[in-house]
């Protein structure tokens, strides 16, 4: 579930149209009539401000890289566009800053590097060698479909003679960042602030909550991730949504 901070002015923009005959469900409410409203809320966006709906607007921060994923994007045809008849709704561009205490799995260190999946699409980072902290700072650009599932991030050895060892894997949920980003539409209108939250659970792979936020006219999320099934590892990663009409 996501959090948008506690902020009376980001909810006073999730409720704006609250229409008649829906009541937001009070602290006694049953699980259902919650869940409908959270979804109707955040992922059917229905009580919103109708202009909110519809991202608009071109920020001047843009950067020329961004610039040109989103032009090659726009250029492809509408069947190039789909991954099975599912239409891409935006972009998300991923910098893997870092990775901390990596696991061995040479002698004495490991040679890591990353793997993210988004449907699919996979990117991979360089290759970090013999190195337990490695430091990439990486960007990469992934389209995200419609019905956007979970980003999957594995960490890996390099090995020249044999398989590469896995070092360790994370899944990053998308949802907080996504809906947060398209319910305030264009980020170039509102001051820095936070908007949504993704939090810490036993079910995740985060070190601490994770919180989305609006930083110079961009929807932003920064998070560390506990690597899982390894006896050892973190992992920092930057998040940004890039709407497809920026």
């Amino acid at each position: 579930m996501m959090e948008v901070g506690g902020n009376a002015s980001a909810n006073s923009i999730y409720e704006a149209y609250i229409p008649d005959g829906v009541t937001k469900p009070g602290p006694d409410a049953g699980h259902e009539q919650r869940s409908n409203f959270i979804r109707s809320k955040y992922e059917f966006q229905e009580f919103l401000k109708p202009s909110l709906r519809i991202i608009s607007g071109k920020s001047s921060l843009e950067s020329s890289s961004t610039k040109s994923a989103i032009d090659s994007f726009r250029s492809t045809s509408g069947t190039e566009r789909q991954e099975g008849m599912v239409e891409f709704i935006g972009l998300l561009k991923v910098k893997v800053i870092k990775g901390t205490d990596l696991a061995i799995r040479d002698i004495k260190s490991s040679d890591p590097y990353v793997i993210l999946s988004l449907g699919q699409q996979t990117v991979q980072t360089s290759v970090v060698s013999s190195n337990l902290n490695p430091v990439w700072n990486e960007e990469y650009m992934l389209s995200v479909p419609e019905h956007y599932g979970q980003m999957k991030l594995k960490v890996f050895d390099h090995d020249t003679f044999s398989s590469d060892d896995i070092m360790g894997e994370a899944d990053i949920d998308l949802q907080s960042l996504i809906t947060s980003a398209m319910a305030f539409g264009d980020a170039g209108m509102f001051g820095d602030m936070q908007i949504g939250k993704w939090l810490k659970s036993d079910d995740n792979a985060l070190i601490e909550d994770s919180t989305v936020n609006i930083i110079d006219g961009k929807v932003k999320q920064m998070m560390s991730l506990k690597l899982q099934n390894v006896e050892s590892g973190e992992l920092d990663l930057e998040l940004e949504w890039i709407p497809l009409d920026q």
